[in-house]
Parts: C-alpha cells; sequence; structure tokens
C-alpha cells in the first residue's frame, strides 16, 4: 500500500469534484493505514500553502456509531481554505455532493499535550462558537467504510463559525436549528453530541494525541452534528442558530 498515492487520489477527486469508488470494495486495510493516509493527504493540502487549523470530530452520536458498526469516533482536519462565510461563500462547483449540519466548535486556549477528562478539557478553551459544518464525501454515492471514511479525512469540506462566546459551565441542553434560505432544515439538541460537547472535546484529545494531530493554542475544534446533514442543492444561505451561542451561516454561490 502507498498511502501517498492513495492521498493523492482522494486529493485529486476533491479538487476535480470527480467521485472514485471505495477504496474497501477491493482492498483490505486498517485503521492505522486509513488515518495515514488521513495524514497524506492534510500534506497535499499544506503544500499547496494552506495551514492546519483544527480538527472536527465525527461519530459523535450514539445512534450514528451502531450505525457504522463501530464503538469509537473518529477525528479530521480542518485546513484554512475549508473556512466559508457570507462573505466568503462556499461554491457549489467546487463541490461534489456537499451536505451542512449543525455544530458547536470550541476555542483552544493552550496546546494540548496529552489526553484529557472532560473535566480538564474546560481549562484549555477560551471560546465557544456556533458552526456549521460542509461535509463532502469523495466516494460515489456517499458511501464508504469506517476506514474509508477516515482516508479521506471525515468527509471535511467547509466550516463556518459565529462569533466567540465565553465558555458556559455546560452545553446540555442547547436547541439547535438549521435554516436553508430561512426555512427550517433541521432541528436538534446539543445533547446529542455524546451527551455533552465537553465529552467530544475530550475525546478530540485522545483520538488527536493516538494518531499523532497536533492540537496547538489557537486552534478549532468541532465537537459534531447535532442532527443528520442535509443536502445543499443550489444556490442559498445556511444558518446555524444555538441558543446562547448565537449564529452561524454561510452563502452558497
Amino acid at each position: 500500500m502507498n498511502h501517498q498515492e492513495w492521498a493523492k487520489s482522494l486529493h485529486h477527486s476533491a479538487r476535480t469534484q470527480t467521485p472514485r469508488a471505495q477504496f474497501s470494495t477491493t482492498e483490505h486495510y486498517s485503521l492505522e493505514d486509513a488515518y495515514a493516509i488521513q495524514h497524506a493527504l492534510i500534506a497535499e493540502r499544506v503544500a499547496e500553502g494552506h495551514k492546519v487549523v483544527g480538527v472536527k470530530m465525527g461519530f459523535t452520536s450514539v445512534a450514528k456509531m451502531k450505525q457504522m458498526g463501530v464503538d469509537d469516533m473518529i477525528i479530521g482536519q480542518l485546513t484554512s481554505d475549508m473556512q466559508i462565510s457570507t462573505e466568503q461563500p462556499l461554491q457549489r462547483s467546487h463541490c461534489i455532493h456537499p451536505r451542512a449540519e449543525p455544530e458547536i466548535a470550541f476555542r483552544l486556549s493552550q496546546d494540548v499535550e496529552s489526553a484529557l477528562s472532560v473535566d480538564e478539557v474546560v481549562n484549555y478553551v477560551d471560546g465557544v462558537a456556533a458552526a456549521v459544518e460542509v461535509i463532502d464525501s469523495r466516494y460515489e454515492n456517499f458511501k464508504f467504510s469506517l476506514e474509508d471514511v477516515v482516508a479521506d479525512n471525515c468527509s471535511s469540506c467547509g466550516y463556518a463559525m459565529g462569533p466567540w462566546c465565553e465558555v458556559p459551565l455546560g452545553l446540555n441542553g442547547l436547541d439547535m436549528v438549521q435554516f436553508f434560505d430561512g426555512d427550517i432544515i433541521t432541528e436538534g439538541n446539543s445533547d446529542a453530541i455524546l451527551d455533552n460537547p465537553f465529552e467530544a472535546l475530550a475525546a478530540a484529545t485522545r483520538l488527536a494525541q493516538q494518531y499523532g494531530i497536533a492540537l496547538k493554542k489557537g486552534m478549532i475544534v468541532f465537537a459534531g452534528a447535532s442532527t443528520a446533514a442535509h443536502f445543499i442543492e443550489g444556490h442559498s444561505k445556511v444558518v446555524v442558530k444555538v441558543d446562547g451561542l448565537g449564529e452561524a451561516s454561510f452563502a452558497v454561490v
């Protein structure tokens, strides 16, 4: 197996909007191999001049883990070119089959050198924000195995954040609503994120340590989706509102 070749294939799919077949349909490979491919994939973006600015969590709902037949979360990496907003819109033509999902984002106040407990992570963040992530699998029909999605950087495509807020004592029971052009598309609750988004942040520190991903001061951590992702068909404005945290939005052109 050549991790670099597989990564280049995924990078080419993303840059040319050309979906490819799952690797797992013809190859057997481990989760460790998948993360090695992810690192090589991120290296392709870094070589283009983009910086790693944070991480995102996946499978942070019990239902999703059961659906995928796994018992742990996954982690992907966010790069500077993925940031979108109303002024810096998502280019729909640069995507294959993008979907948006409501999230909560954290900002790290210091470097993370080891896996942290849920009680410890509160001391490592200085901001929390409403957020929305765009996922866009590079595989045909948005279908993949666990190893496939990890290799594809957990389908990462774009992200938007609202203003940073002070870190609250708790993040439970927050209603999270996603709008497309003013219409409610999905409604959820922050409890859907591992029953406590701080648990997702703690899991991010563990997985980052396990798979060699640096978590530095100022980086962002997306805790995972509170609802199913919704397909972005065409031109629109996407807004996510989170109780107590305000809203995040971006335009699609």
